[in-house]
């Protein structure tokens, strides 16, 4: 899923989970500011399709692949396509920004999650983090960047999210050291932590029970609930030129959420 432009020297951005959501809204917010893209997706291969169509009719160039991010087993092959890609697509041995936003949710009380449960938060959110982007970094432009995505979770706490917002917690403290260490390649790493957000994430109960809506905006000191644009236009941001110096930083953006 890809199309042909001449050569340009456009930042490449990889996007994991961008066929919905915040990542689709953060793809798309990087093409407006000039990106190429290249999306994952797990199933929603007609959604990745129509992300891509939306990007190329900005004027970037445009991909979709598949990862299951809950199995590290594929990462390799996951970077093997890659590289092919980035050779077929832009005729480059690298790219530039990371954003690791493909995710999934779990509510269930402490007392009722179940290992399962919670191996599956563990799968998805943290080792993935971790190892997938392990496996990148020969792919990494040096001087490129990273954001993390986590919760607003990880610093307030609602029942139901334990498992969760456990894992988000890993990932924040996960990179700072990343962070640190990758400091010598001048790779930034950041976390963009989102409040509740108007998307299908966790079934769609942010925007569809209003009661459950109303309650957040009530908390909230902008007085309503996040939408994707505001997500992803904060990831977008951190990405462009003249934002390097910032690097091993939590940002929420939750409108001051329980501020």
């Amino acid at each position: 899923m890809s199309t042909t432009h001449p050569i340009t020297t456009a930042p490449i951005a990889l996007v994991t989970g961008g066929s919905r959501g915040l990542g689709r809204n953060t793809a798309l917010q990087l093409a407006e500011r000039g990106s190429d893209i290249i999306i994952t997706y797990q199933r929603a291969e007609a959604e990745a399709r129509a992300v891509v169509a939306q990007a190329e009719q900005l004027g970037r160039r445009a991909v979709a692949l598949a990862l299951d991010v809950s199995d590290s087993a594929g990462f390799d092959a996951f970077v093997r396509r890659l590289r092919a890609t980035l050779d077929r697509v832009w005729q480059r041995e690298r790219f530039d920004h990371l954003v690791n936003n493909a995710g999934s949710g779990a509510h269930a009380s402490f007392a009722e999650t179940t290992e399962a449960q919670f191996d599956d938060m563990v799968r998805v959110h943290l080792k993935a983090t971790f190892f997938l982007t392990q496996k990148l970094l020969p792919l990494i432009s040096d001087g490129g960047r990273i954001v993390n995505v986590s919760s607003g979770l990880a610093r307030f706490s609602l029942p139901g999210y334990a498992a969760y917002a456990a894992m988000k917690g890993g990932v924040e403290v996960l990179s700072r050291y990343m962070a640190r260490e990758l400091g010598p390649r001048r790779i930034t790493v950041n976390v963009v932590a989102p409040g509740a957000v108007e998307t299908d994430f966790g079934g769609g109960a942010v925007r569809d029970n209003a009661q459950l809506n109303a309650m957040i905006a009530g908390q909230t000191a902008l007085g309503r609930v996040g939408l994707p644009d505001d997500i992803g236009g904060a990831i977008a941001l951190l990405l462009q030129p003249g934002n390097g110096w910032i690097n091993a930083q939590r940002i929420e953006v939750s409108g001051g959420i329980f501020a």
